[in-house]
């Protein structure tokens, strides 16, 4: 997160606070119109962000269903924004299947994607009751996400 904020503003959003429900909009995310208050503060806290970097947990082999249900829910607050993933799993490959298959749905709705990832193997064992402990390398594949995604969010958009 330091470095995150050395880039620029950094603003965690927890999907479990924001509490949306499954897509209830009557209308395509495309059209951009919401009926419902809570999509419609999503789209500004979406819209507001340069760019995002997802901490995501890998489950059965993927991503959650909130997780998509979040992505779903918009479409041109998404468009052109640069994204980093960091995943991670109770098992040995530190969730890099989950963040595989969000790949191409974040590019569905237009992100784009930096080339590296971080996967964070052995999740139980890191988060012992008194904080988590960063594997050895985990600073270094972080930085480089981060600086990837700077990097895209000041890149000239391109349409």
């Amino acid at each position: 997160m330091e470095r995150g904020r050395r880039h620029d503003r950094v603003t965690p959003v927890d999907l479990g606070e924001i509490a949306l429900p499954f897509l209830d909009e009557p209308e395509y995310a495309s059209t951009g119109s919401y009926a419902h208050p809570h999509t419609r503060a999503w789209s500004a806290l979406i819209d507001s962000a340069d760019a995002f970097l997802f901490v995501l947990p890998m489950y059965n082999g993927g991503f959650t269903a909130p997780f998509k249900n979040a992505i779903d829910f918009l479409y041109r607050e998404w468009q052109g924004k640069p994204a980093g993933l960091v995943s991670y799993s109770a098992g040995g490959t530190g969730g890099a299947p989950a963040a595989a298959m969000l790949r191409p749905v974040l590019e569905a709705v237009g992100m784009v994607t930096t080339a590296s990832s971080v996967a964070v193997p052995g999740i139980t064992g890191l988060v012992p009751a008194d904080g988590f402990r960063a594997p050895q390398g985990l600073a270094c594949e972080l930085a480089t996400v981060l600086d990837e995604v700077a990097a895209l969010a000041k890149a000239p958009v391109t349409a």
